[in-house]
């Protein structure tokens, strides 16, 4: 077959297959199929660069990262609506309606809990992408967008131009997921669905954005030049038929009937995909909506009801701690069942020891609990009149309950932490920041490696690492014997690594990247560091006593001086390298923006540290030079300012040369 037919040909059925699989929820291709074909298509479109159509599939992979997001003057804008609290608020809405188009009939739709958004159509292709903003100016936020799998690239038979509205939102699934792996690496917890969906979107890189697998539901035609609509359910029927993701909807001639499919909603809500916070009503005859019309504020055609959220009693039957990967310690109270929002609860989270001492919680307690955003269980107070008596305030515990090393409190918040070097808690979360690439950059031990060596006993210290045989690793689920002699190949050259990334790689609090390469600067070994004394990290610039002490507290724990011991006798490396004799930028501070084309930015960050620089990640009279690459934004434009020095990527291999 011709690669230009073929080429065509892929891309008609990859685009079917996506429509299929996001819209339709109907797949008619299997996910090995599909990634393999797509695969097929991007070697041939590599092959044929001209005939790579905007609205191929490839191009939903995400574009190189952007400095900023540009503002967006909205052709139409996007409107909020105004809320309402109960079932009364909404009969005196119907009368507000009925008494300027007594006939108008209503429109009911769940309220999807997401970032609000609107779609730009020319002639059929996908132009444009923006966040409501404050409804009259958003950001454009295209590139993210066309990540999004349910958002058609192309529409048949389109018009001229044609804006729509919709909700970008993280499913429920996807949201659970994705929590599971930050809390698996150690990171902050998303809230909700909505602030997950906010937050990726905003993301200034597609690829992380594609990545967070984000799905729309479209609720509204803003603009549709040439075409001519007479209800709300015609532009729905109308948005369907061109490939879209509509929103789900109920029709309704009264405000009772209406009020039926309100609570519809809101006892299923559950069975969306999506969160809701509420229902809306829509006046579904747009002639009626023009007579209408709006307030300064919000349409008068449409209310948004906001459901309750719902407080149920339970009582305290136990208090539990659970060790993080980070090694927080965080209290949950474990509850006698109780429904709520349709799941059954057993256990709500307590926070910290703060929380607990300012709401007084105590085993035996009665409390209200309640869903926040719907979906994490929160105690909100305790019924004080109904505390049995004999019950005693909560003690936390001084050790942790995994390990029983000494547990402290975080200097600059309510977290209380174990100090444990080799808790077991901590170890998946431990394991995969000391393989990281700005530590030990130990390739191809990343956390699903991590987690089987774990699962199989073989590794409890990050020192265990470098006792592996391949024998015993290729035995491992998904692990063949070529695998597993890259592996114990890479463990072992991690061992030639600097004492700065072994000193990063240790996890010891406060201590960053930056901070490790100025204490193996300062120090030069191990022991030395190990050595030091209060006064001698602080006389080091960019230590302060907080951080020190830290240093101080991890090198006195038995748990750390165990992984040092380890680590000695596997040969790691406890030195820093010499410094080259040429030092001809120590003393200035380096910024980098924007996309370089001869190095990554770590790349380049190396060079210059290398010739005793320093790189900051932003902006200050501090700084002696910014480096500027292709798309340079907000930094270079502080550096302009502030009258800094800014070099090309030219200039800059200049002074490297």
């Amino acid at each position: 077959m011709d690669e230009l037919l073929e080429l065509q040909e892929l891309q008609e059925r990859l685009t079917r297959a996506g429509y299929e699989y996001y819209v339709l929820d109907k797949p008619t291709m299997s996910d090995y199929d599909y990634d393999h074909q797509l695969r097929r298509l991007e070697e041939l479109e590599a092959a044929h660069p001209e005939a790579v159509t905007p609205d191929s599939p490839t191009q939903r992979v995400g574009g190189k990262p952007l400095d900023s997001f540009q503002q967006v003057v909205h052709r139409v804008p996007l409107e909020s609506l105004q809320d309402v609290f109960d079932y009364e608020e909404l009969r005196q809405f119907d009368q507000r309606v009925k008494g300027v188009v007594p006939e108008a009939g209503y429109d009911v739709e769940p309220k999807v809990d997401g970032l609000s958004v609107a779609l730009e159509y020319e002639n059929g292709l996908f132009v444009r992408g923006a966040t409501r903003g404050d409804g009259q100016v958003g950001e454009d936020v295209t590139e993210n967008l066309k990540t999004v799998r349910s958002i058609p690239l192309r529409i048949p038979d389109a018009p001229a131009r044609l804006i729509v509205r919709g909700e970008v939102y993280m499913p429920k699934q996807v949201f659970h997921a994705l929590n599971e792996e930050r809390e698996r690496r150690g990171e902050a917890l998303f809230a909700n669905p909505r602030n997950a969906a906010a937050g990726s979107l905003r993301q200034l890189d597609p690829k992380v954005v594609a990545a967070r697998r984000l799905d729309i539901a479209v609720f509204n035609i803003q603009w549709a030049e040439g075409e001519t609509f007479r209800t709300h359910l015609e532009t729905l029927d109308y948005l369907k038929q061109k490939g879209f993701k509509v929103i789900p909807h109920y029709t309704a001639d009264t405000i009772e009937r209406a009020i039926d499919h309100v609570a519809e909603i809101g006892e299923h809500r559950d069975g969306y995909p999506f969160d809701i916070d509420g229902a809306v009503i829509k006046v579904n005859d747009l002639s009626q909506r023009d007579v209408l019309g709006s307030t300064a504020k919000f349409p008068r055609w449409a209310a948004a009801y906001k459901y309750p959220p719902e407080v149920k009693p339970s009582r305290v039957v136990d208090i539990t701690i659970q060790v993080g990967r980070t090694g927080v310690l965080t209290p949950k109270a474990q509850l006698e069942p109780v429904r709520l929002a349709g799941t059954t609860v057993t256990s709500a989270t307590l926070h910290n020891q703060d929380f607990i001492a300012e709401k007084d919680i105590r085993i035996g307690d009665t409390v209200l609990v309640r869903k926040a955003g719907e979906i994490i269980p929160e105690v909100l107070s305790v019924v004080t009149e109904q505390r049995p008596e004999g019950t005693i305030p909560y003690v936390f515990p001084t050790v942790c309950p995994v390990c029983g090393a000494p547990v402290e409190r975080d200097e600059d918040g309510a977290h209380i932490r174990c100090t444990g070097a080799e808790c077991p808690a901590q170890l998946l979360r431990n394991l995969a920041h000391f393989a990281s690439r700005d530590a030990m950059d130990i390739e191809g031990l990343g956390i699903a490696v991590v987690e089987n060596l774990v699962g199989a006993g073989l590794v409890r210290t990050p020192g265990d690492l470098y006792f592996l045989q391949a024998e015993e690793v290729e035995k491992l689920e998904r692990m063949g014997k070529k695998s597993a002699q890259n592996l114990v190949e890479a463990i072992a050259r991690s061992k030639e690594q600097d004492l700065s990334r072994l000193i990063y790689a240790l996890g010891i609090r406060q201590v960053g990247q930056k901070t490790g390469k100025v204490l193996a600067a300062r120090f030069r070994t191990m022991d030395a560091l190990q050595n030091a004394s209060l006064e001698d990290l602080t006389a080091v610039e960019d230590i302060g006593e907080i951080t020190a002490r830290s240093i101080l507290e991890w090198f006195a724990s038995p748990q750390s001086l165990h992984l040092l011991s380890r680590l000695r006798e596997a040969g790691v490396n406890m030195e820093a390298a010499e410094q080259g004799s040429d030092q001809r930028f120590a003393g200035l501070t380096f910024v980098l923006t924007g996309a370089l084309e001869r190095f990554t930015r770590d790349e380049a960050a190396q060079r210059i540290e290398a010739l005793g620089g320093k790189v900051s990640g932003s902006v200050s009279k501090k700084t002696s030079y910014v480096v500027a690459g292709e798309a340079a934004g907000s930094k270079l434009r502080k550096a302009q300012e502030l009258g800094i020095s800014v070099l090309t990527e030219e200039e800059f291999l200049t002074m490297l040369s």
